[in-house]
Protein backbone atom coordinates (compact mmCIF):
# COMPACT_ATOMS: atom_id res chain seq x y z
CA UNK A 1 0.00 0.00 0.00
CA UNK A 2 2.79 2.16 -0.59
CA UNK A 3 1.94 4.06 -3.55
CA UNK A 4 0.20 7.01 -2.98
CA UNK A 5 -0.85 8.17 -7.20
CA UNK A 6 -3.23 5.64 -7.16
CA UNK A 7 -5.57 8.13 -5.28
CA UNK A 8 -7.26 10.83 -6.67
CA UNK A 9 -8.03 13.71 -3.86
CA UNK A 10 -9.98 15.81 -5.83
CA UNK A 11 -12.86 12.76 -5.22
CA UNK A 12 -12.95 13.01 -1.45
CA UNK A 13 -13.13 16.08 1.25
CA UNK A 14 -10.97 15.68 3.88
CA UNK A 15 -12.32 14.06 7.23
CA UNK A 16 -13.06 16.01 10.07
CA UNK A 17 -10.18 15.08 12.02
CA UNK A 18 -7.65 16.47 9.62
CA UNK A 19 -7.44 20.27 9.32
CA UNK A 20 -9.20 21.75 6.25
CA UNK A 21 -8.05 21.35 2.88
CA UNK A 22 -6.14 24.62 2.43
CA UNK A 23 -7.14 27.58 0.34
CA UNK A 24 -4.60 28.19 -2.48
CA UNK A 25 -6.81 31.91 -2.53
CA UNK A 26 -6.73 32.78 0.83
CA UNK A 27 -4.91 35.47 1.95
CA UNK A 28 -1.18 34.66 4.33
CA UNK A 29 -1.60 34.05 8.08
CA UNK A 30 0.33 36.76 10.28
CA UNK A 31 0.16 34.47 13.31
CA UNK A 32 3.17 34.55 15.41
CA UNK A 33 5.67 32.29 15.19
CA UNK A 34 7.25 31.09 18.30
CA UNK A 35 9.94 34.11 19.06
CA UNK A 36 10.87 34.00 15.69
CA UNK A 37 9.86 35.71 12.59
CA UNK A 38 8.03 33.73 10.30
CA UNK A 39 6.70 33.85 6.97
CA UNK A 40 3.26 31.45 6.47
CA UNK A 41 3.19 30.58 3.46
CA UNK A 42 5.98 29.30 0.80
CA UNK A 43 9.01 31.35 2.23
CA UNK A 44 12.41 29.69 4.15
CA UNK A 45 11.94 27.90 7.33
CA UNK A 46 15.54 26.00 8.10
CA UNK A 47 16.33 24.93 4.32
CA UNK A 48 12.81 23.98 3.10
CA UNK A 49 9.79 25.79 2.62
CA UNK A 50 6.10 25.16 3.39
CA UNK A 51 4.23 24.94 0.09
CA UNK A 52 1.81 27.96 -0.20
CA UNK A 53 -1.11 27.59 1.48
CA UNK A 54 -0.21 25.35 3.78
CA UNK A 55 -2.82 25.20 6.63
CA UNK A 56 -1.49 27.00 9.47
CA UNK A 57 -2.69 23.70 11.97
CA UNK A 58 -0.37 21.93 9.55
CA UNK A 59 2.63 24.54 10.04
CA UNK A 60 2.18 24.86 14.04
CA UNK A 61 2.47 20.76 14.13
CA UNK A 62 5.37 21.17 12.71
CA UNK A 63 7.00 23.62 14.91
CA UNK A 64 5.85 22.46 18.07
CA UNK A 65 7.93 19.35 17.37
CA UNK A 66 11.26 21.08 15.55
CA UNK A 67 12.66 22.22 19.15
CA UNK A 68 16.15 22.96 17.54
CA UNK A 69 14.59 24.88 14.73
CA UNK A 70 16.56 22.94 12.03
CA UNK A 71 13.80 22.83 9.63
CA UNK A 72 13.61 18.77 9.59
CA UNK A 73 12.42 16.53 11.80
CA UNK A 74 13.22 13.16 13.10
CA UNK A 75 11.01 10.40 13.83
CA UNK A 76 10.31 10.29 17.26
CA UNK A 77 9.25 14.12 16.67
CA UNK A 78 6.71 13.40 13.22
CA UNK A 79 5.44 10.87 15.75
CA UNK A 80 4.39 13.59 17.98
CA UNK A 81 3.45 15.86 15.55
CA UNK A 82 0.88 13.60 13.84
CA UNK A 83 -0.46 12.57 17.29
CA UNK A 84 -1.54 16.14 17.72
CA UNK A 85 -3.60 15.86 14.55
CA UNK A 86 -3.95 12.55 13.53
CA UNK A 87 -3.86 9.78 16.16
CA UNK A 88 -0.65 8.11 17.80
CA UNK A 89 0.74 6.37 15.18
CA UNK A 90 3.09 3.56 15.66
CA UNK A 91 6.92 3.63 15.48
CA UNK A 92 6.79 0.92 12.80
CA UNK A 93 4.32 3.31 10.72
CA UNK A 94 6.12 6.74 11.46
CA UNK A 95 9.02 4.67 10.48
CA UNK A 96 7.06 3.69 6.80
CA UNK A 97 5.98 7.07 6.60
CA UNK A 98 9.69 8.51 6.88
CA UNK A 99 10.84 6.35 4.11
CA UNK A 100 7.91 7.25 2.25
CA UNK A 101 7.78 11.25 2.27
CA UNK A 102 11.36 12.19 3.09
CA UNK A 103 13.77 13.63 0.72
CA UNK A 104 16.35 11.20 -0.31
CA UNK A 105 18.49 13.88 -0.65
CA UNK A 106 18.08 15.19 2.70
CA UNK A 107 19.76 12.97 5.66
CA UNK A 108 18.36 15.43 8.40
CA UNK A 109 14.87 14.09 8.17
CA UNK A 110 11.77 15.02 7.07
CA UNK A 111 11.62 18.93 6.00
CA UNK A 112 8.17 21.45 6.25
CA UNK A 113 7.28 20.21 2.41
CA UNK A 114 7.31 16.66 2.83
CA UNK A 115 5.45 17.01 6.46
CA UNK A 116 2.78 19.22 4.38
CA UNK A 117 2.50 16.46 1.75
CA UNK A 118 2.45 13.70 4.65
CA UNK A 119 -0.14 15.18 6.66
CA UNK A 120 -2.55 16.07 3.07
CA UNK A 121 -1.90 12.55 2.69
CA UNK A 122 -2.86 11.07 5.93
CA UNK A 123 -6.10 13.70 5.31
CA UNK A 124 -6.90 11.71 2.25
CA UNK A 125 -6.73 7.82 3.74
CA UNK A 126 -8.16 9.08 7.15
CA UNK A 127 -11.14 10.14 4.55
CA UNK A 128 -11.10 6.88 3.03
CA UNK A 129 -10.93 4.68 6.15
CA UNK A 130 -13.78 6.64 7.67
CA UNK A 131 -15.70 6.18 4.23
CA UNK A 132 -15.40 2.20 4.70
CA UNK A 133 -15.53 1.78 8.60
CA UNK A 134 -19.37 1.74 8.00
CA UNK A 135 -20.46 0.98 11.65
CA UNK A 136 -18.10 3.88 12.78
CA UNK A 137 -16.47 1.49 15.01
CA UNK A 138 -12.78 3.52 14.89
CA UNK A 139 -11.95 -0.31 12.68
CA UNK A 140 -12.60 -1.43 9.38
CA UNK A 141 -13.05 -5.66 8.94
CA UNK A 142 -11.84 -7.42 5.99
CA UNK A 143 -14.99 -6.74 3.62
CA UNK A 144 -14.45 -3.23 4.37
CA UNK A 145 -10.41 -3.31 4.09
CA UNK A 146 -11.12 -5.11 0.25
CA UNK A 147 -13.41 -2.30 -0.38
CA UNK A 148 -11.45 0.50 0.36
CA UNK A 149 -8.48 -0.94 -1.44
CA UNK A 150 -10.95 -1.04 -4.25
CA UNK A 151 -11.82 2.17 -4.25
CA UNK A 152 -8.49 2.97 -4.42
CA UNK A 153 -7.92 1.23 -7.34
CA UNK A 154 -6.50 -2.39 -6.39
CA UNK A 155 -8.22 -5.23 -6.85
CA UNK A 156 -6.66 -7.58 -4.47
CA UNK A 157 -7.60 -11.24 -4.12
CA UNK A 158 -9.04 -12.98 -1.49
CA UNK A 159 -6.04 -14.76 -0.81
CA UNK A 160 -3.89 -11.78 -0.51
CA UNK A 161 -6.61 -9.79 1.22
CA UNK A 162 -5.93 -13.25 4.21
CA UNK A 163 -2.42 -12.25 4.03
CA UNK A 164 -2.62 -9.01 5.16
CA UNK A 165 -5.42 -9.18 7.76
CA UNK A 166 -3.41 -11.88 8.99
CA UNK A 167 -0.41 -9.64 9.66
CA UNK A 168 -2.56 -7.87 12.27
CA UNK A 169 -4.47 -11.31 13.97
CA UNK A 170 -3.38 -11.34 17.72
CA UNK A 171 -5.29 -15.14 18.05
CA UNK A 172 -7.26 -13.82 20.63
CA UNK A 173 -9.65 -15.44 18.00
CA UNK A 174 -11.74 -12.27 17.26
CA UNK A 175 -12.36 -11.23 14.18
CA UNK A 176 -9.69 -9.01 12.81
CA UNK A 177 -10.04 -5.39 12.54
CA UNK A 178 -7.53 -2.89 11.85
CA UNK A 179 -7.29 0.79 13.23
CA UNK A 180 -6.69 3.62 11.32
CA UNK A 181 -2.52 3.40 12.23
CA UNK A 182 -2.64 -0.13 10.84
CA UNK A 183 -4.83 0.80 7.47
CA UNK A 184 -1.81 3.33 7.14
CA UNK A 185 0.92 0.95 7.26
Amino acid sequence: MSSFSRYNPQSHSPSPSAPPMPNPQAPSSSQPHYGQPHHWHGSSYGHSSFPPGTHPDVIRSFQMVDRDRSGYIDEIELQQALSSGYQRFSLRTIRLLMFLFKNPSSPLGIGPNEFAALWSCLGQWRAIFERFDRDRSGKIDSMELKDALYSLGYAVPPSVLQVLISKYDDQSGRRVELNFDSFVE
